[in-house]
């Protein structure tokens, strides 16, 4: 991996010629069109001619498609995707001519330093929804935020981002690869802390170890919003010496708790107390426990960069969801079909319990592992969370960045799971949805893969 002495901020200037490798991707869309605000020369390249691809160039940015050491022309960095090695001839050509190469996470530290209030959302799991419920509060609020998050929000015209020209971005901030340590938060978010990208990580411990080294790059006059609730959050932040604002779903110690939560047809409403006091009464659209904790962890932050307690419930109280979060997709044959991105055991538990709370006869969920991996390391966990539904259909594990060096395969825990059914191919489990569908059931699609797709062709049978 390529790393340049210069510091990417030094770049970070009008007339600069940059050039993004990787451009249409969901992180890199907005920050070209971000770049391209500051006044930079954006250029970039992308293997396909995608809708992100068009949106740049009609604001003037050209993209090539393919990729080339050509492409480069004559720019003075590079900024690539994760995705993107140094094998890639983009990448190859730059390392040989000297043109330094940075990574997209360093380039967005680098352009949140130049925002009044970088509110930065981590945790194992929940950041895309709390990112996109915080989203909401700050629009309510007439803020005018830079949002970034990992997924896409019918209040930002279905992307994933928006550039604003106000003094707050808000970034969903992942630790994979620890790609969030090159952030400048003022805010920074922890929701927990759990066993997960273990081809990355060594253990909890390095884990916990990242996500406080996170917590470290807040500033004295920034602030830590952590749950109580989590003990992964507890443990990374013990002895913390900075400004800390815990929350809590029920402990009354903590420095904000939910109160007086009643639900209704499955979806819960609550006040939320701060330093003793009421903040605001929410009336949440999307149901389960951890959505209330994402409400929470969302309210403080706004709390801490002064929003008003009228933003929080308007923005709260018509939020619907980011999408793949329990995503409505349709009908088949009287049976709902809804999509969800979760891909971790606790994930899994929160999603399926939820889901009892709701008013179904029959759940049956269609689960994609995703990587061999974390199938392999978290086994157990799995099968565990996979018993709670009344039907478990396990399509194959999607590989994504690995390879299947031991065998592992869906199989394995189909055979660990009364009555679950093995899908080869998603063509196989679009099938067995359509034979098990009957009125009354909650169809969910399930996983980081593209397990969605096979909900979709159920819906296109009609």
């Amino acid at each position: 991996m390529f790393h340049p002495s210069v510091d990417i901020s030094n770049y970070m200037r009008p007339g600069v010629r940059v050039h993004l490798a990787g451009i249409g991707g969901v992180s890199m869309c907005p920050l070209a069109e971000v770049l391209n605000g500051m006044g930079l020369a954006v250029q970039g390249s992308d293997m396909n001619d995608s809708d992100s691809v068009k949106h740049l160039r009609s604001l003037g940015i050209q993209v090539a498609v393919g990729h080339s050491a050509e492409n480069l022309k004559d720019c003075d960095l590079v900024i690539r995707t994760a995705a993107i090695k140094d094998e890639n001839p983009e990448i190859a050509g730059a390392i040989a001519r000297g043109i330094p190469v940075y990574e997209r996470a360093q380039a967005w530290g680098a352009i949140m330093r130049q925002y009044r209030n970088a509110l930065c959302i981590s945790g194992t799991h929940g950041k895309t929804t709390t990112t996109a419920m915080a989203t909401h509060i700050f629009m309510a609020a007439q803020a005018d935020p830079t949002v970034m998050i990992g997924g896409t929000l019918p209040l930002l015209r279905n992307a994933g981002y928006r550039v604003g020209k106000g003094e707050t971005i808000i970034l969903e901030s992942c630790e994979y690869c620890n790609s969030f340590l090159n952030f400048f938060p003022t805010v920074a978010v922890i929701l927990n802390v759990a066993e997960d990208h273990l081809d990355f990580f060594k253990d909890l411990q390095d884990i916990e170890h990242s996500f406080r080294s996170f917590a470290e790059l807040v500033p004295q006059n920034g602030y830590v919003v952590g749950n109580w609730d989590d003990k992964g959050a507890r443990e990374t932040l013990a002895g913390y010496e900075g400004s800390l604002l815990w929350f809590s779903r029920f402990d009354r110690s903590a420095d904000c708790y939910a109160d007086n939560v009643a639900y209704f047809d499955g979806l819960p409403a609550f006040d939320i107390v701060i330093r003793g006091e009421k903040y605001a009464h929410v009336e949440l659209l999307v149901g389960g426990d951890h959505n209330i904790s994402n409400a929470l962890a969302a309210a403080c932050s706004a709390y801490l960069l002064g929003i008003g307690a009228k933003a929080v419930e308007n923005g709260l109280n018509n939020f619907l969801g980011a999408g793949r979060r329990f995503e409505r997709k349709g009908s088949y044959h009287g049976a709902d079909v809804y999509d969800d991105y979760a891909h971790h055991p606790d994930e899994l538990h929160a999603l399926l319990t939820m889901a009892r709370q709701r008013p179904y006869e029959r759940i049956i969920c269609a689960f994609q592992p995703h990587t061999y991996s974390r199938t392999e390391k978290l086994f157990d966990r799995f099968v565990e969370e996979l018993k709670l539904p009344d039907i478990t259909v396990l399509a194959e594990i999607y590989a994504a960045r690995e390879t299947n060096e031991k065998g592992t395969s869906s199989r394995d825990l189909a055979r660990e799971i009364p009555g679950a059914i093995y899908c080869s191919s998603l063509e196989k489990v679009t099938d067995t949805l359509a034979q098990l569908a009957r009125p009354g059931d909650l169809i969910l699609t399930v996983g980081a893969g593209d397990i969605f797709r096979a909900g979709e062709r159920l819906l296109e049978r009609g």
